[in-house]
């Protein structure tokens, strides 16, 4: 728990028993302690008696939380996967490309699934490795 006799530097991490939350410590408000979450957002108002020094552990949980929703808002503009609900297509022009098609469609008609896969992951490897698609 602070005390007045001992103030809080602005940038502490101090734990608020009132939200179970780790916050930044960032000044006093009046009567109030203000707070802003790790790694940024809406700032709160605490009662500055009742404040008290993170522990390892919950700044690290903190550091944790922030990655992860750093890591969620990030994901959800990258791009998806690739669409495996089609067979990759061979890119004109490549020899490999070429063969790996040959194979396939030769697997096709023996009705060898298995081998039908087998040539789309080498295919789709080729295009990424080689023709980075």
């Amino acid at each position: 728990m602070t005390t007045e006799s001992t103030p809080l530097a602005p940038g502490t991490l101090v734990h608020d028993p009132a939200t179970r939350k780790v916050g930044e410590y960032l000044d006093r408000s009046g009567p109030y302690a203000m707070l802003r979450p790790i790694g940024g957002g809406r700032e709160w108002q605490a009662d500055p008696a009742a404040l008290r020094p993170a522990t390892p552990e919950e700044r690290l949980s903190a550091g944790v939380r922030v990655a992860n929703d750093r890591t969620r808002s990030a994901g959800a503009s990258a791009p998806g996967p690739e669409d495996l609900s089609r067979p990759p297509m061979p890119v004109r022009g490549c020899e490999v490309c070429a063969e790996l098609d040959a194979g396939r469609e030769a697997a096709r008609a023996a009705y060898d699934r298995s081998a039908e896969t087998d040539a789309n992951v080498l295919l789709r490897q080729h295009r990424r490795q080689e023709h980075r698609t």
